[in-house]
């Protein structure tokens, strides 16, 4: 529902978590798989997607009378990713389930949904939709197993949004991670000696112990003694003795000729 200045007006107990950039370009289409009788192509060049705790609403910028707003149910939402090509803006795709009344025509049983953040945002936009549906979620799978809700497959689940968890944001205002506590370490305390007593109640100072090194001093290399000389001549030893001999004797016979 919207108003006169073509703002949506907000449900009961609904808040707003985030509403994207403008310049944000819608597009809703049958699948391939699903064309149907009379395949449905929808879009919008310009406009702002918002989330709140209940659904997801895209508003043109300048709607026309073939289309006015898109709302729809944060459950009805399936499949929900962030495509981010090589070339142009990122896109946040998914599968929306039409609800009964929502305007869909009957045999249009599934639709696919096409958000492209010209101006950026896209990444935080899923993040918060992911954080908000699984609490959504959450609540109604508890609803439904106490009975306090009723699972309807051509509608939404009814759930009290009063028992939600509050929703925070990450940032500024967001979780505080608190730093580990730090642990000091302290010395062991010294044991001392108890001091004697002797029996005529004088106090005498234990004897001073040199407590020994942790290394023992390495004993000094000792120089080995020379080998004493050889009794025997090596082998061959005459033999080149008297050669030697008759050499000289040779020389000095051709020197006094």
């Amino acid at each position: 529902m919207l108003d006169e200045s073509n703002n949506f007006v907000p449900l009961p107990r609904e808040k707003v978590l985030i509403t994207s950039p403008p310049r944000v370009t819608l597009a809703l289409q049958t699948p391939n798989s699903y064309p149907g009788k009379e395949p449905l192509s929808i879009k919008c060049n310009d406009g702002k997607a918002t989330i709140t705790n209940q659904r997801l609403i895209y508003l043109p910028t300048s709607p026309t009378p073939q289309f006015k707003s898109l709302q729809a149910p944060l459950l009805s939402l399936q499949d929900t990713h962030v495509t981010a090509p090589f070339f142009g803006p990122n896109v946040w795709e998914g599968i929306l389930i039409p609800t009964q009344g929502g305007g869909f025509a009957a045999h249009h049983h599934v639709v696919q949904m096409k958000l492209t953040f010209k101006d950026g945002g896209a990444f935080d936009f899923h993040s918060t939709f992911e954080r908000i549906k699984e609490q959504v979620s959450h609540a109604a799978e508890i609803a439904i197993e106490s009975g306090r809700a009723n699972r309807n497959a051509n509608g939404p689940i009814d759930v009290d949004l009063e028992q939600l968890p509050a929703y925070e944001e990450f940032g500024n205002g967001g979780h505080t991670q608190q730093s580990p506590p730090t642990l000091v370490q302290t010395s062991a305390p010294e044991i001392q000696r108890p001091t004697p007593i002797s029996p005529d109640g004088i106090t005498h100072s234990p004897p001073y112990r040199s407590e020994p090194s942790e290394r023992a001093p390495k004993p000094a290399p000792t120089i080995s003694e020379p080998f004493p000389p050889p009794n025997e001549s090596p082998p061959g030893y005459e033999e080149v003795q008297s050669n030697s001999v008759a050499n000289n004797l040779e020389r000095r016979l051709r020197d006094q000729q």
